[in-house]
């Protein structure tokens, strides 16, 4: 079974990384790029075949090591 993660900062939070691309953008001439946010995909391949015990094994591992839930929210995706 195969699963993704989508870390992104939550709302709020400053995402220097997003200001940088966005500006980069600006200066390589693409107009009209109002705000940039910069995230992170994680796939994972999982022995596991039950998908709600694979979904919720991924959420544990969200919330003690693949995202910072302080400042970091996150989406699953389980697939196979």
């Amino acid at each position: 079974m195969k699963a993704r993660v989508h870390v992104m900062l939550k709302n709020g939070v400053l995402d220097p990384q997003g200001e940088a691309v966005r500006h980069a953008l600006g200066a390589l001439g693409f107009a009209g790029v109002d705000g940039v946010r910069q995230g992170k995909v994680i796939e994972l391949d999982l022995a596991e075949t039950d998908r709600a015990k694979a979904e919720a094994t991924v959420r544990e591992m969200c919330e003690k090591l693949l995202a910072n839930t302080v400042i970091e929210r996150y989406d699953i995706e389980i697939a196979g």
